[in-house]
């Protein structure tokens, strides 16, 4: 019976390893991840039952994030927030996310509140100051 357990720790499906490091919110969400072809493992696409090593390298696609993530431990359980740091290193490059920040700031837009929808002449101004960056 103890082997099984030994062998069971050390054996994780890629899905469940996903999930329990909080990279994806549920378990299904990061099969359809995986079957959508946004997880890689050494620049390789892998089905949701491949089982991760220590020291494997994961790529991810979260939205428009490329998430690379080392693997430091296998966990079976989710774990809290305050323990990812000892499951995966992170090797995402810094100015993914700051293209990512980027992105966000230049999709939202600032107006006072009650100042209403902006008039045509504003709307243009607004524009062509994105059309600039």
């Amino acid at each position: 019976m103890k082997n099984t357990e030994e062998k069971d720790c050390s054996l994780v499906r890629i899905d469940k390893w996903l999930w329990a490091a909080r990279l994806f919110k549920t378990r299904a969400i990061a099969t359809d991840a995986i079957k959508g072809g946004k997880v890689k493992i050494d620049d390789t696409p892998v089905k949701p039952s491949r089982e991760v090593k220590e020291g494997d390298i994961i790529q991810v696609q979260i939205e428009q994030l490329h998430k690379v993530v080392q693997v430091k431990s296998l966990i079976k359980n989710r774990v809290p927030a305050k323990m990812v740091p000892e499951v995966y290193t992170d090797l995402t490059p810094k100015e993914e996310y700051e293209r990512i920040e980027f992105m966000h700031a230049y999709k939202s837009e600032w107006r006072d509140r009650g100042a209403g929808r902006p008039t045509k002449k504003e709307r243009r101004m607004i524009e062509k100051m994105k059309d600039d960056l």
